[in-house]
């Protein structure tokens, strides 16, 4: 079984944010597969179905940004995941190009304080990750208000595709393994 984890922040005012990106690819995936994420449990909505012929757990924390790990540690804890090979963790990255995708299997959080979280509640930073480009932040902007932004028309237009892009390399990851995936969508548009 998989647990295939967005993150963001719950909450109208961060709806359509640079930094919930990952709840974007969670509800584009659920309606792709035909799964309601409506389900309150280990302090996230999740959604339970079969994606490329697994069973999964479709999740949006709703913790934080910055808390994530608590909920996602929860749900690998209550479902006896491999987080090194069951865990699908979905984020934002602000040093990508708008819309590009980038699959890993381990590394750093990139200063990106919910894959910190969620590094430092597993005790290992081995888990799948789609991290999905929103941009550099302008000159004389300050971070956190630029993912808490929301994007353009134009941009929304392109993050949109890129949630579609990034549901398929979720169902590539599934069923022919990461290695695979990461040749596959790394860095294209």
């Amino acid at each position: 079984m998989y647990i295939i984890a967005g993150l963001g922040n719950p909450g109208r005012q961060y709806e359509n944010t640079r930094h919930n990106i990952g709840f974007d690819v969670i509800e584009t995936l659920a309606a792709q597969e035909h799964v309601e994420v409506l389900e309150k449990k280990h302090r996230a909505l999740i959604g339970k179905g079969v994606v490329a012929g697994e069973k999964c757990i479709l999740a949006k924390p709703q913790t934080f940004m910055n808390l994530s790990g608590e909920s996602v540690r929860e749900l690998v804890d209550y479902y006896k995941a491999d987080p090194a090979g069951e865990l699908i963790v979905v984020s934002d990255d602000v040093s990508l190009a708008p819309g590009q995708i980038r699959i890993r299997k381990k590394g750093s959080a990139g200063g990106h304080n919910g894959l910190k979280n969620l590094i430092q509640q597993l005790g290992s930073d081995s888990f799948i990750r789609v991290r999905i480009g929103v941009g550099e932040q302008p000159p004389q902007y300050d971070l956190a208000d630029y993912v808490l932004g929301r994007f353009t028309g134009e941009e929304r237009a392109r993050m949109n595709r890129a949630a579609e892009r990034a549901a398929d390399a979720i169902r590539a990851i599934i069923a022919q393994g990461p290695d695979k995936a990461m040749n596959d969508f790394n860095g294209k548009e």
